[in-house]
């Protein structure tokens, strides 16, 4: 029995051994969930992040956030020869009735004119319109961009250098040269533009009472208001011209908003002695109202 003491604490040595290797090896593996930062799926996660490219050019300088398979996700061009600005958004979809595109970071946001066809060489929607002065802070942080009520963004904000290069190009640009054809030679505001034409200068403002209400029309904008709402509300309708007057349609929280105008001197307000050379019906909220105008 003594001679075989030694070989049975040699086994006993060697098994504790072996139930020891297996913790030393897990303990020196990493985790299973962790990844190197250089990692396939790091790299990957950062492919599908979007860039912004400044491409300069003679006749045109063009700030354009690029997809990293570099298809264009929203582009700015500054032509040159203009005091213009144009923005295209491939992934939008042409509306016949929406003519307004507007773009912009956080409080800032620049409405602009966009062609209802589309873009017919990019796709997408187009839009244009005079190079806002608040140019840098439209791109101060992530850019969005909306039209009707398609959304694109918010995207990645545009580095500090490149807002800088962009906004001086665009004022050089500017000064260069004649106006690009095919390009309006000045800017024009939304509320005067549909189905790609300027309208004629419409500036009223028509009141009621019984209730009391009130509207300014600009274009095909009316700005409607009443005693819950001393501030108004912007309506974008379509404008109707007739033989007396003009009908601009839309929509407002969701119901019809019609306003119709006929010259008819003689219009009183009902509250005073001024006579207004104008005649309204206005439907609104599922109610037909009457009043007066006269232009601004």
């Amino acid at each position: 029995m003594r001679n075989l003491l030694p070989i049975i604490i040699a086994v006993m040595l060697l098994g504790a051994c072996d139930r020891q290797e297996p913790t030393r090896r897990g303990s020196s593996a990493p985790a299973a969930d962790a990844q190197p930062s250089d990692s396939p799926t790091a790299d990957a996660a950062k492919r599908t992040e979007a860039y912004w490219v400044l491409q300069p050019g003679a006749e045109a300088s063009v700030l354009v956030l690029q997809a990293q398979t570099g298809s264009p996700i929203l582009s700015l061009t500054c032509p040159s020869g203009g005091n213009r600005l144009q923005v295209i958004v491939p992934g939008f979809t042409p509306i016949g009735s929406e003519e307004r595109l507007s773009f912009g970071s956080g409080g800032e946001v620049e409405a602009l004119v966009a062609d209802f066809r589309g873009d017919r060489r990019l796709g997408g929607v187009s839009a244009a319109g005079a190079v806002p002065a608040n140019l840098a802070a439209l791109m101060g942080g992530p850019v969005s961009a909306s039209y009707g009520s398609q959304t694109s963004g918010p995207h990645p904000s545009v580095p500090t250098a490149i807002v800088a290069s962009f906004v001086v190009a665009c004022r050089s640009q500017a000064s260069a040269g004649t106006p690009r054809a095919g390009l309006p030679d000045r800017p024009v505001s939304p509320c005067f533009v549909q189905d790609g034409r300027e309208l004629s200068a419409q500036h009223l403002r028509a009141i009621g009472t019984e209730p009391f209400w009130d509207a300014r029309i600009e274009g095909r904008c009316v700005t409607y208001s009443h005693p819950e709402d001393q501030k108004g509300t912007r309506v974008w309708t379509r404008f109707t011209p007739t033989t007396e007057g003009g009908v601009w349609t839309g929509a407002l929280d969701g119901r019809p908003f019609e306003l119709r105008t006929r010259a008819a001197r003689g219009c009183s307000d009902g509250m005073s002695d001024k006579s207004y050379p104008v005649t309204v019906e206005l439907l609104v909220q599922g109610e037909k109202r009457n009043g007066c105008a006269e232009q601004i």
